[in-house]
């Protein structure tokens, strides 16, 4: 690896430590719109603050919510940033595919049956005191 290689490497790397700790989770089998609800609780939050208002909701969407938040904050702590004063600055709940199934109906028709999917992605900041 030549010299300029190198410092385009170690630049890269420089960036990626200076920049939002992000994680994602993709195809959880739920819908977006309901996911999304439990989204707008926590979007802005501290993550201390995040997490405990995840941990006491009652709705199916906590869970891997949850889970990502505890991805995002490991990743975080592995850059070695203060997990401390880490905010939530953007949170997205996406549709994913749509699994579609086929149920017997009368008459030998069919009902389409759609199972959605939804992705979950989060960045995570430094909050500047």
């Amino acid at each position: 690896m030549s010299k300029r290689e190198r410092e385009k490497a170690e630049a890269r790397k420089q960036a990626r430590k200076d920049g939002p700790v992000r994680a994602a989770i993709t195809d959880v089998r739920m819908s977006a719109r309901k996911a999304n609800v439990v989204a707008k609780i926590v979007r802005g939050k501290s993550v201390d603050d995040a997490v405990t208002a995840l941990a006491f909701q009652r709705r199916r969407a906590a869970e891997p919510l949850r889970k990502l938040l505890d991805a995002a904050i490991a990743n975080a702590d592995e850059r070695g940033l203060d997990v401390d004063k880490l905010v939530i600055s953007k949170l997205f709940v996406e549709k994913g595919p749509i699994m579609r199934r086929y149920l017997p109906r009368a008459h030998g028709r069919a009902t389409r049956i759609r199972k959605q999917t939804t992705h979950f992605r989060v960045e995570l900041t430094e909050a500047a005191e």
